[in-house]
């Protein structure tokens, strides 16, 4: 599967998928904080693990980045319960 691309311009990461594209939204809290807003995965891609995907490569990126993160969209809180090894991301 194809890398995500940070749009930091709109404030979200992209994953290009069939042509289409998968999203995360997020806005900046500063002082190193991405509060994650939303997740969309078009209905056509769905059921496919793409907003997993998606998420774990966001996630990944925060922590490399050495970001911390709100939750804030439903999916990656669910996410994050079912994935505890980035719990230390949350702030």
């Amino acid at each position: 599967m194809t890398d995500i691309v940070h749009d930091k311009d709109r404030r979200r990461f992209v994953l290009p998928v069939d042509s289409r594209e998968a999203v995360i939204d997020y806005v900046e809290r500063g002082d190193g904080v991405l509060d994650l807003t939303s997740t969309f995965v078009p209905r056509e891609l769905r059921g496919r693990g793409i907003a997993g995907n998606l998420t774990r490569q966001v996630l990944d990126y925060a922590r490399a980045e050495g970001l911390k993160i709100v939750p804030t969209c439903p999916y990656i809180a669910a996410f994050i319960d079912r994935n505890p090894g980035y719990r230390d991301l949350v702030t």
